[in-house]
């Protein structure tokens, strides 16, 4: 895809998320991997009114030099360009069902929702942990995402939300869908004896389409 397909691509993604109720007001941001650098959403931009000519562009070291100003998470992202070759896209949402469980003080820190459905398994991966809270824009969370993006495709932000990221801008946003999807069956479920995927099922479906 040429960047200007890219560009129109996030923009359009974007607003299906925000249409949905996966972004309110300006919450949440989006970036892409692209063969000269990177885009990011800007700044206070809603998912629902961006522009594809006013995307942030960020060289390969992450400095800006187009568009509007970037969002100031941009060392969330980082953190999972940096350690994961893989990583084409990186989506972050404040999306209700998964920060709901982000705000739980009892589920698992490494694995905080349960192998309930293959699709969570095929779209988020084996691992996602939660990571202790951190104050929204501080720069003291990138070590932490980026040592359990080693491992992960995804990770929860305690009381913030999820971080998650695809091969493709695509993928990306499909994830982040299926997560919040996989979180509101976990918060259904709770405290109820669920049927869980075995791990021989989760290695399964890691080798056929992980």
């Amino acid at each position: 895809m040429t960047e200007s397909e890219i560009r129109e691509l996030l923009v359009s993604l974007a607003a299906s998320l925000f249409a949905r109720g996966f972004s309110v007001g300006s919450a949440g941001n989006i970036s892409v991997r692209l063969a000269d650098g990177f885009l990011i959403t800007p700044t206070n931009s809603s998912f629902g009114r961006l522009d594809p000519a006013r995307l942030a562009k960020l060289d390969g070291e992450f400095r800006h030099i187009g568009g509007d100003r970037p969002s100031k998470e941009v060392f969330m992202h980082r953190a999972f360009y940096t350690v994961r070759a893989d990583a084409g896209a990186v989506v972050h949402l404040h999306s209700t069902m998964a920060t709901a469980v982000a705000c739980l003080p009892d589920v698992d820190g490494k694995n905080p929702i349960p192998p309930l459905t293959p699709y969570f398994v095929m779209r988020v991966g084996r691992t996602m942990p939660v990571l202790r809270y951190y104050r929204p824009g501080d720069a003291a969370m990138e070590p932490a995402i980026a040592a359990a993006a080693r491992e992960a495709r995804a990770v929860l932000l305690a009381n913030h939300g999820p971080v998650v990221s695809g091969q493709t801008l695509t993928d990306a946003v499909y994830a982040a869908e299926e997560l919040e999807e996989a979180a509101k069956l976990y918060l259904l479920l709770r405290g109820q004896q669920a049927r869980l995927l075995t791990p021989a099922q989760v290695d399964d479906l890691l080798a056929t389409f992980g």
